[in-house]
């Protein structure tokens, strides 16, 4: 039986972090201290477009980027820069935040709302297509 739900894990998450209103945020836009990380699957992207620049860290490999001794370490996180996260509503973006505060990265924030919150508002929207897929492998034995 689960313990804590979500709505637990957000708020406390919340209690810890830096929370942006969109309008604050949207006045980072083009900040050079600033990078937007958006951390909702690649699919809601190619669907509904993203802060412009936003970095795309799928939540599921989150930790394993942020990290320098991972063999996956991005170094973007090893920039300095203030990391604004956000989601679709802003529950996951807080848990995320939340996380790499934890493991050490800061300083870091997350949009309240999410990105849902941004569109709303009227903040701007870059869209980001799906990557062409690579055509795929043949043998190079003919069927002749």
């Amino acid at each position: 039986m689960i313990t804590t739900g979500y709505k637990a894990l957000v708020a406390a998450a919340e209690a810890e972090i830096e929370t942006i209103s969109v309008e604050d945020a949207q006045k980072l836009i083009g900040a050079p201290g600033v990078q937007f990380i958006d951390i909702r699957d690649v699919r809601e992207v190619w669907r509904e477009g993203t802060v412009p620049g936003a970095f795309l860290a799928s939540r599921g490999m989150l930790e394993f980027w942020v990290d320098p001794e991972s063999p996956y370490y991005k170094e973007l996180f090893g920039s300095g820069k203030k990391f604004v996260f956000f989601c679709a509503v802003g529950w996951r973006s807080a848990l995320a935040t939340q996380t790499v505060q934890h493991m050490g990265l800061r300083p870091v924030a997350h949009i309240a709302g999410g990105f849902g919150a941004w569109v709303k508002a009227g903040g701007p929207v870059e869209r980001r297509d799906p990557k062409p897929e690579k055509p795929a492998q043949t043998s190079g034995a003919s069927s002749s």
